[in-house]
């Protein structure tokens, strides 16, 4: 039987949607049976913004269509009025607490989300419909993280979890303090990424993969496990972090919408250079 490959795509806010964007698709300028490989891969997760490219790229929009979107000058994007420095600082009480699992210290993190004053999840909605070219599952294998803001439980919504894709996406990108979580049925979800930029666990039935993390590979973790490292306890998986130049595009808010150009561009020049590390990979 042939190894199964996940493209498994990371959470970065907007300038995370447009990084990932650029360097699948400088990856393609680069090498397109490699680029091709990619966006053909068996499964593809995603968390945040992961979810709102693997949403992008499983469906019928061309990749280059879908780097132009981000190269727009105007969006439908807002920006939330808070930054990630101001978020974390809400978070901060509920990771300190002493004895709690990680369950629970998510469930407290959920409760702030909750009670944050944020746009209405009508508003947000709208705003990720926009954001989706397509609006119906693929008929590959997609798997997009939330976290159950009751339980403190990661969940992987596909098209066999009977819930709209507007609202996987919604619920996996609704980063706690910016934006409000999402109800689907009697249940509310926040932002996959708290829990993990990666989540890589949700790949586990895969012997490869391939992992974009919009961020740098030093960046810390509030639960020990660093990104890199969930990255190689996953075996043969190649771990593209952003580097210098993208960090820069990022600037000091990713979830603020001008971010979304340089971003892009970044990512696309990035893609160009890791185009043969990837290769290597695949070809083991």
């Amino acid at each position: 039987m042939a190894e199964r490959l996940a493209l498994v795509l990371g959470g970065g806010g907007l300038a995370g949607i447009a990084w990932e964007t650029g360097v699948l698709l400088g990856i393609c300028d680069a090498a397109p049976e490699v680029g091709r490989a990619l966006l053909d891969a068996e499964v593809v997760v995603g968390t945040s913004a992961g979810s709102a490219v693997g949403a992008q790229i499983t469906g019928p929009t061309g990749l280059e269509e879908l780097f132009e979107r981000q190269q727009a000058a105007e969006s439908a994007e807002i920006d939330p009025g808070v930054a990630i420095d101001d978020i974390a600082e809400l978070f901060l009480a509920a990771m300190l607490t002493p004895g709690a699992t990680k369950a629970e210290k998510l469930q407290k993190i959920g409760a702030v989300a909750a009670q944050t004053d944020t746009v209405s999840e009508a508003v947000r909605r709208e705003v990720i419909a926009h954001r989706l070219p397509e609006h119906r599952w693929p008929e590959r294998d997609l798997r997009l993280t939330a976290i159950d803001i009751a339980s403190g439980e990661l969940v992987a919504f596909d098209r066999s979890s009977g819930v709209e894709l507007i609202d996987a996406v919604a619920a996996s990108c609704a980063v706690p303090g910016a934006w409000p979580p999402v109800t689907i049925g009697a249940r509310r979800y926040m932002d996959g990424g708290v829990a993990s930029t990666v989540n890589m666990a949700v790949a586990a039935d895969c012997e490869t993969a391939v992992v974009l993390v919009p961020s740098g590979v030093d960046t810390p973790s509030p639960w020990g496990l660093s990104t890199a490292d969930e990255i190689a306890e996953f075996g043969s998986a190649l771990g593209i972090f952003a580097d210098a130049n993208a960090l820069a595009a990022f600037g000091r808010n990713p979830l603020d919408p001008a971010c979304r150009i340089p971003s892009a561009r970044a990512g696309r020049a990035q893609g160009h250079r890791e185009a043969a590390r990837i290769a290597t990979l695949l070809t083991r």
